[in-house]
């Protein structure tokens, strides 16, 4: 199995309410984090079978767009394993209920899902190996009982990438 961990865009500051917190909606640049993500996602043809995301509104916006970008809006799931103040017990619980899946992606919030990407590729010896910023995404192939890092980036490296990538594609005489 496969696991993408997506912690949610931008969504501008914390609010001091709870409640408008968890209403907390991403701001102009978490959406276009959440396209390059995406589209970044798509160029490396992943495939979803599930989309797990936290239900406060930044989380499952983040994953119904990254989610739109790879065609797998239609496979999203919600839960409480991945809020902010979920814990490890839960979210391994979570696993197991989606372990006969073979690509699924959690999106969440910090502290909680750098925590837990953290242990599981520490094999629980370490609870800020990672710390994954806003829109970043990690891939980690579980494997019996290893659980390596394949790779993480970030909305900005995810751009830098693409325009690389649009430059090369360009014949010589039409580059900047």
């Amino acid at each position: 199995m496969n696991i993408y961990f997506l912690r949610h865009a931008s969504a501008g500051s914390h609010k001091a309410n709870l409640a408008a917190d968890e209403r907390r909606p991403l701001d102009p640049d978490g959406i276009q984090q959440c396209t390059v993500i995406g589209s970044t996602l798509a160029a490396l043809e992943v495939k979803l079978d599930l989309v797990i995301s936290s239900p406060l509104k930044r989380a499952s916006q983040t994953a119904e767009l990254v989610a739109r970008e790879i065609g797998c809006e239609d496979r999203i799931e919600f839960s409480d394993a991945l809020r902010p103040e979920a814990d490890y017990r839960g979210f391994q619980q979570l696993l197991q209920a989606s372990a006969k899946k073979d690509e699924i992606m959690m999106v969440g919030h910090n502290p909680s899902l750098s925590e837990f990407l953290s242990l599981l590729i520490s094999g629980g010896a370490s609870h800020t190996a990672v710390d994954l910023k806003k829109g970043a995404v990690a891939k980690v192939p579980m494997d019996g009982n290893s659980s390596p890092l394949q790779w993480c980036f970030t909305p900005k490296a995810a751009r830098a990438i693409q325009e690389a990538g649009s430059t090369k594609s360009r014949p010589k005489s039409s580059r900047k």
